[in-house]
């Protein structure tokens, strides 16, 4: 098993300018080149965790909480949040900034993505735990595992009476 690494290792700020081929006719950020970025983000942020090549498994509910729009700054900000045997659950906040009007960074987005490290040949490879310090890490830390058992019903991969955290949070 490979040790356990902080939280905070896998920490990564990316930022993107929207420029007029990422928009819309509205002249807002067109929202598969925001889930591209997200997605890329994401990605570097498990691979720093898991030092393995990852591939995306799932995504989960993308808020477009406010348009982003041509010229903003997009700043994602990305961090393992629980490592699982093979996978990793990484959560994303998105902010947009129009520095041009001096204007604050607003949140914009966010989302849990969930990657899985894979060997040379694709085959699903063992992670290391993630060491949490802060108490936004260890919220996010044990909110993952209902989160994961909620993904997985909803696939078709864990049967709703198996959800043992998602029957205690309804009481059941």
């Amino acid at each position: 098993m490979p040790l356990p690494r902080k939280a905070s290792e896998s920490h990564t700020i990316m930022t993107e300018m929207v420029l007029p081929n990422d928009t819309n006719t509205l002249n807002n950020l067109m929202g598969g080149r925001l889930l591209h970025w997200m997605d890329i983000c994401a990605a570097i942020t498990a691979q720093k965790h898991a030092h393995r090549t990852v591939v995306t498994a799932s995504v989960d509910n993308v808020s477009f909480a406010e348009p982003i729009k041509l010229g903003n700054i997009v700043t994602f900000e990305a961090q393992v949040t629980r490592a699982f045997t093979s996978s990793m659950e990484v959560h994303i906040k998105v902010s947009a900034q129009n520095l041009s009007a001096g204007e604050k960074a607003i949140h914009t987005n966010a989302a849990f993505y969930t990657f899985v490290a894979v060997d040379q040949s694709g085959r699903p490879i063992e992670v290391a735990p993630v060491i949490t310090e802060t108490e936004e890490e260890k919220e996010l830390f044990h909110s993952a595992l209902r989160r994961r058992q909620l993904r997985l019903v909803l696939a078709g991969r864990m049967k709703p009476s198996e959800a043992t955290e998602l029957k205690a949070l309804f009481g059941e």
